[in-house]
């Protein structure tokens, strides 16, 4: 099997990419070779961002909001009426 040669360019994209994400070269190479480094990129700042905003906005507990998404869910549902005998 031939071994992957980068070009600078795409070195700088890949190191930066790793810098960004918090992994190795090796580590994010994995993930450029089968997503794409646009899809990578794309995901690494999204993912910086919604850490950005749950710091600045905080975060709700799993528990609340599943049982807020209950809540609506049964407030959603028709009521069953009893039949008079």
């Amino acid at each position: 099997m031939k071994p992957f040669a980068l070009n600078a360019t795409q070195l700088q994209r890949l190191e930066k990419l790793a810098r960004d994400a918090r992994r190795t070269p090796a580590q994010a190479f994995k993930f450029v070779l089968r997503d794409g480094f646009d899809f990578c990129e794309w995901e690494v700042r999204e993912s910086l961002l919604a850490e950005a905003d749950a710091r600045t906005r905080g975060t709700i507990p799993n528990e609340r909001v599943q049982r807020d998404a209950q809540r609506i869910i049964d407030a959603a549902r028709p009521r069953k009426t009893r039949k008079a005998a």
